[in-house]
């Protein structure tokens, strides 16, 4: 029976571990908070606590496992690769193939393991159903002239109920950030880049299936069109849906500088307090101060 190790016990932890451990894998989940580990875990699985800090113990897991699956934040991931080279194992993760793994995949090839990255939705099914669409195309001998594909992680309707029109599914440090990237697409044989403090002033709104949605651009979209076999291709382009009000609301928190990555001591400072100083303004002036600036 094959040894699966899942690394992170966040969101997307779960679907996936139930599957496994429903087609009678042994499945172990380690993870610095071991409660929820223990609930994804149920009585098929083993749950483990693990600070990911700990090379000792990180690497004893790996060398354990036939499988590792990777679902940390994606700065652990070049770590955990290079124990899976080391001792030999294949390993998943759904997230984006940085340089610093695509500098392994030499390394991977002589340990003979796959290091297999984006198999997520987005990055993911959204390539499996690009390729499928190409290569339609391509077999019946036609071209590419364009191509644009939308996606997004959302509530249903009847589920959003927040004033986000969002609720996460996998790292809020994550989807927040996401917010910082800047973003270059090429349309009509054009090269567009846009800067990240631009980037949810580049919106525009779209209806699928009668429902309403912003869409606006994702990363870099340019590596795709080699990626995909497209060079035929005068447009390319890669969005993320969100309900409307998204980049607004987004917009106004870039600008309030709540998406710093300062590290701040807050003891002692209620939010209120802290906000006040975030925005450097006397406390008894907080909330007309805040509400002009986000009317603006």
């Amino acid at each position: 029976m094959k040894e699966i190790l899942i690394l992170g016990a966040g969101s997307v932890a779960k679907p996936h571990a139930r599957y496994l451990l429903n087609q009678n894998f042994h499945v172990t989940i380690a993870s610095r908070t071991v409660s929820k580990a223990e609930k994804i875990a149920g009585k098929k699985g083993k749950a483990l606590e693990l600070n990911v800090k700990n090379d000792e113990s990180l690497e004893k897991l790996v060398k354990s496992a036939d499988l590792v699956v990777s679902l940390l934040p994606y700065i652990y991931h070049v770590k955990v690769a290079n124990y899976c080279i080391e001792h030999g194992k294949d390993m998943v993760t759904t997230s984006y193939v940085s340089d610093s793994m695509n500098q392994l995949d030499g390394k991977a090839k002589e340990a003979g393991i796959i290091l297999l990255n984006e198999t997520g939705i987005d990055p993911g099914i959204d390539h499996m159903s690009a390729m499928k669409i190409i290569h339609d195309v391509h077999k019946k001998g036609g071209k590419i002239s364009s191509f644009y594909s939308y996606c997004g992680g959302l509530p249903a309707p009847e589920a959003n109920t927040n004033p986000f029109g969002y609720k996460f599914s996998w790292s809020p440090r994550g989807v927040l950030l996401a917010g910082k990237n800047s973003a270059k697409y090429l349309k009509d044989g054009k090269v567009v880049e846009v800067p990240s403090e631009k980037l949810f002033d580049h919106y525009w709104l779209m209806n699928i299936n009668d429902l309403k949605l912003e869409a606006y651009p994702n990363r870099n979209s340019l590596p795709y069109i080699d990626k995909y076999g497209i060079e035929e291709a005068g447009s390319m382009y890669r969005g993320t849906l969100r309900y409307p009000g998204w980049c607004k609301l987004m917009k106004k928190i870039i600008e309030l500088g709540l998406l710093s990555t300062n590290e701040e001591t807050l003891d002692n400072l209620t939010y209120k307090k802290w906000m006040a100083k975030l925005l450097d303004v006397p406390e008894k002036e907080l909330e007309e101060k805040l509400a002009k600036n986000v009317d603006e």
